[in-house]
């Protein structure tokens, strides 16, 4: 089995990534960074988002394995101390693949247009001032939005920013994009619906400048800025990320523990 190893830097995932290169070497797994069949994240849900960007490219021909090195991170399944074990069940049985939407990000400038895939959440905001768009969803004219920012979210990112703003946990089995809006603004002008709203897999929104202006664009934790946006097309893409288990975990499980934090007896 090939696997490649990403980890977040600090001194304790250096070391649990050397062990778990040693642990795997001595149980028959071949690391090989250019070609893995798994991606192993040691950190947080910020290396896995690394991690996801790194191999976006093979998407198809990967599945994802978290270990956390701090708080409990809504992709991994492991704890620093458990790394044993994960190679134990990495190489006594096959894991269940799970597989999570993704959304595809769109951005249409004068040179061209763009594609980025997502995993949790793509933010666009105005930096020199209130972002002015036009929202239309399915080629028609939903709303004009004036404010901070939109944040269009996955159901598997539902639980991070787009939270934050007030929107909805999304189970990650259903195929589906949400919108949340960053403060907006509304008069006899703009618009807005106030709250966030979900497209199914079929549907698209369409975010369009109105108005020239330099906007800061981030696919999860990649930022780009740019002054030459016409417009930005989110929807489901075609493509999954996978995710391998070796045992179960709930995604409620993850949501209770990370927000609530109530023991079962």
């Amino acid at each position: 089995m090939n696997y490649v190893v990403v980890d977040r830097g600090d001194q304790l995932s250096k070391q649990l990534a050397a062990r778990f290169h040693e642990l795997a070497g001595a149980n028959g797994m071949t690391r090989n960074e250019e070609a893995p069949e798994l991606v192993i994240s040691i950190g947080g849900d910020g290396t896995l988002l690394q991690a996801f960007h790194n191999y976006s490219d093979r998407i198809a021909d990967v599945a994802f394995v978290g270990v956390h090195t701090g708080h409990l991170g809504f992709f991994a399944d492991w704890k620093a101390d458990e790394l044993e074990e994960l190679i134990r069940m990495m190489t006594e049985s096959a894991p269940r693949i799970i597989r999570y939407p993704l959304a595809q990000i769109e951005i249409e400038t004068s040179e061209g247009v763009s594609t980025h895939l997502v995993l949790n959440e793509f933010t666009i905001k105005g930096v020199d001032g209130t972002l002015v768009a036009q929202i239309d969803i399915n080629d028609e004219l939903f709303e004009m939005f004036r404010g901070d920012g939109i944040v269009v979210s996955t159901p598997s990112g539902s639980t991070a920013y787009n939270k934050s703003l007030g929107g909805a946990i999304i189970h990650p089995s259903l195929e589906a994009l949400q919108i949340a809006e960053i403060a907006s603004i509304n008069n006899r002008v703009y618009r807005t619906l106030g709250s966030s709203a979900i497209l199914p897999q079929h549907h698209h929104c369409d975010i369009i400048s109105r108005k020239q202006q330099r906007l800061q664009l981030s696919f999860d934790h990649i930022n780009m800025t740019s002054s030459d946006i016409r417009s930005i097309r989110c929807s489901v893409a075609g493509r999954k990320v996978s995710f391998a288990r070796y045992r179960p975990f709930p995604f409620w499980t993850r949501v209770r523990e990370a927000f609530l934090g109530y023991d079962v007896k």
